[in-house]
């Protein structure tokens, strides 16, 4: 038999390849894979208006607000509900009731009446006995439902989401015959929009209710709720909400006034309201306290922003925490003798700070890592070397000074201290937290 030229069995064996290649491309294969990613856990609406009670005193374990009112500290677990601790001897706080009110992030108080958010709700407590606690009204929808970062998707016709579960996953899905052909899905990550520290836990106690002040509570810096002038103010990501509680126990919706964007804490000064954002500090006139105008605005570099303020100065502290990765870390001092023209001053450089309080020209900031920092703010262009205080071998995150009695809020517990003699500040009490 002759032999086909070398030329002819070349061109018929790629012709082969050619279609072999073809044929295998109209082919589909499945292929199984398994991933991880993080689901909704939902409460109904009818579980959540129902839910609101007085518990037990429990141990603290994941703390975010702390609020004064009277001889009363309130301190929030969050999500939970919020703890009562009788404040009467800051050397020895008593533990002594728990609210439950799933979804609480935040709270104020006047007189008998404490405001509580309660996921999308506003709920008014009467806490004339702290140690059983009732429901007086809810404003529903108040709130506007959480936005959930890095892609979490809830559906609120479900309800409010409680968690975010992680599970596995396995299925099939549709790929080419290339080996190892298809794709890896996963890991689905799943961040909050609620952040929040460890603090405290304490020796339970029984004791008989105290008086409530007439006057509204001190919050920290990062509050997003506050009353003045009987009026309730409520800050979300870009809204203040402003309700009338002449009548405490029924809070009145007014208006809804838009701020800006991104906005994080509230702090009132007279006839003023300091709106911290992470793009800066909006100044608004409560002179008419349910109709604010803006006087103006002090706009800093993106970055986490709590703010308090006295006579003169505004001071807040600015961090690259989570979510503002692309900010600084530094203390600004503000010229606000004109409300209406804002003067930065002097920044001073920070670790990764947080909460900050002022009284009486001492000025307490909470340095992350760095621990809690105390400085003498009778100079403010020389206040970076004026430091008083440094207590490092904590990591701080929120304070509130109030008649020389400083709670602050660290990673391993609630700390008071007693700053009556500055160059001396002394431990009063510490409540560490329940690992």
């Amino acid at each position: 038999m002759k032999a086909k030229p070398f030329y002819q069995t070349l061109l018929m064996l790629s012709l082969f390849l050619v279609i072999s290649m073809s044929s295998c491309k109209k082919d589909k294969c499945e292929q199984t894979i398994t991933y991880k990613t993080f689901e909704p856990v939902y409460m109904s609406y009818e579980e959540l208006r129902a839910a609101v009670k007085t518990e037990s005193p429990q141990p603290l374990k994941n703390p975010g607000k702390i609020y004064i009112l009277g001889n009363y500290l309130f301190v929030n677990e969050i999500d939970k509900g919020i703890h009562v601790f009788d404040n009467t001897n800051p050397s020895s706080p008593q533990n002594i009731s728990f609210i439950k009110i799933p979804g609480n992030l935040d709270m104020s108080a006047i007189g008998n009446a404490l405001y509580a958010d309660s996921y999308v709700d506003l709920v008014t407590l009467d806490i004339s006995n702290p140690q059983n606690v009732t429901v007086l009204n809810r404003v529903n929808d108040a709130v506007p439902y959480r936005y959930y970062t890095n892609g979490g998707v809830a559906d609120a016709t479900k309800g409010v989401v409680t968690e975010w579960k992680e599970v596995m996953k396995t299925e099939k899905i549709s790929t080419n015959c290339t080996p190892g052909g298809g794709y890896y899905r996963g890991p689905y990550m799943f961040e909050g929009d609620v952040k929040g520290g460890v603090m405290a836990n304490s020796t339970s106690g029984t004791t008989s209710p105290t008086t409530i002040s007439q006057q509204p509570g001190v919050g920290g810096s990062t509050a997003r709720f506050t009353i003045s002038h009987n009026t309730l103010y409520i800050v979300d990501y870009s809204t203040l909400h402003i309700y009338d509680i002449s009548n405490s126990a029924n809070p009145a919706k007014v208006a809804d006034k838009n701020v800006g964007w991104s906005i994080e804490t509230i702090f009132p000064y007279k006839n003023s309201l300091f709106i911290g954002s992470s793009s800066g500090v909006y100044i608004y006139d409560i002179t008419n306290p349910l109709s604010p105008t803006q006087t103006s605005v002090y706009s800093h570099i993106t970055a986490c922003d709590p703010v308090v303020v006295d006579d003169e100065y505004a001071y807040f502290t600015l961090s690259n925490d989570a979510p503002c990765h692309m900010g600084v870390n530094q203390l600004e001092i503000v010229d606000i003798t004109n409300l209406s023209a804002p003067t930065l001053k002097i920044t001073v450089p920070m670790t990764n700070p947080k909460g900050v309080g002022i009284d009486n020209k001492k000025l307490f900031v909470c340095d992350g890592n760095d621990g809690l920092k105390v400085y003498d703010a009778s100079d403010v262009m020389q206040i970076g070397s004026r430091m008083i205080a440094h207590f490092s071998n904590i990591n701080s995150f929120d304070v509130i000074p109030f008649n020389n009695d400083l709670i602050m809020v660290g990673s391993d517990g609630l700390y008071q201290y007693d700053y009556s003699n500055v160059q001396n500040i002394s431990l009063l009490s510490r409540i560490p937290v329940e690992k």
